[in-house]
């Protein structure tokens, strides 16, 4: 099997429990159905990422508030978007333009009441590359405003650097980020496996971020093996409803605890594969509730 390694799964207990990782939903304006879901009653849910405009934005925006205060009041934790691409060293230099009319045009889609699914997001994390530099006080300004305005749980550092290089700079991000708030979740949004060091400084790693037909031949790097299940996650788009079992059992054998999985893809890099519900919502709540995933 192509997703197994010569390691030792840590995953073959079958009382692994699989939560969903929501990393991308398009603004509550755009996506209202699937804004709603997410607060049903049983939906086995890990976390949802709040992206109201690549970051808290410059105002509180009122829909974003009135979608975040039900997932708290539904017991989900609400984690704020921050990319941390500026922590890798490689980005040194990069201009900070290119994010600056990003943002301010997904805002301007969103409130135009656009029904393409690439504005304000208030949920989606992005994995593009045109975002640049920022110092490290403007990524703690964003994270005490989603504090102050949404009263997040925590953190997901999105394009989080995966090399040895970056490790100082991301330990010394979350921890001023966990003394902003106690207990804060953190997640870093690597995509890929990084150098193992990164598992000592978060709650959650995403070591997998990517297509189905990429990820049926993936394999887990050996070290994972040394951490439970709860401290990774996997996205992938592009997954059939044929295969949602397959991918599942992936997961798991993989020792990935937290999981999103879409029927939805990314059209060769122009869309947001993340932004709306997958197809089959229904079954991959069900199977997940159920226990179908072991």
């Amino acid at each position: 099997m192509p997703y197994l390694t010569g390691a030792t799964p840590p995953t073959a207990s079958t009382d692994l429990r699989t939560g969903l990782g929501i990393p991308g939903y398009a603004h509550p304006l755009l996506a209202p159905t699937e804004w709603g879901e997410l607060a049903r009653p049983g939906t086995p849910l890990d976390w949802v990422v709040l992206n109201v405009a690549d970051g808290p934005g410059a105002r509180p925006d009122p829909h974003c508030l009135e979608a975040a205060g039900r997932l708290r009041n539904a017991g989900v934790r609400v984690l704020g978007h921050l990319d941390a691409a500026h922590l890798d060293p490689a980005h040194a230099g990069t201009t900070r333009l290119n994010r600056a009319h990003a943002g301010t045009a997904r805002y301007d889609r969103a409130h135009r009441g656009t029904t393409h699914f690439a504005g304000n997001h208030c949920g989606a994390s992005h994995g593009g590359a045109s975002h640049g530099a920022r110092p490290f006080d403007e990524v703690i300004s964003e994270a005490q405003r989603y504090l102050d305005w949404y009263l997040v749980d925590g953190f997901f550092l999105d394009r989080c650097p995966t090399e040895r290089a970056a490790l100082p700079e991301v330990r010394r991000t979350v921890s001023t980020l966990r003394a902003l708030r106690d207990e804060a979740h953190i997640v870093l949004g690597h995509g890929t496996h990084p150098y193992p060091g990164y598992a000592e400084c978060a709650d959650q790693l995403v070591t997998f971020r990517g297509s189905w037909s990429d990820y049926r031949w993936s394999q887990v790097a050996e070290w994972t093996a040394d951490y439970p299940p709860d401290r990774f996650c996997h996205f992938v788009h592009g997954v059939p409803l044929g295969h949602l079992d397959e991918a599942l059992r992936i997961a798991r054998w993989q020792g990935a605890a937290t999981i999103w999985f879409t029927d939805r893809t990314d059209r060769g890099g122009r869309t947001d594969p993340w932004e709306t519900m997958p197809g089959y919502w229904d079954e991959i709540v069900s199977r997940i509730g159920t226990g179908v995933s072991e």
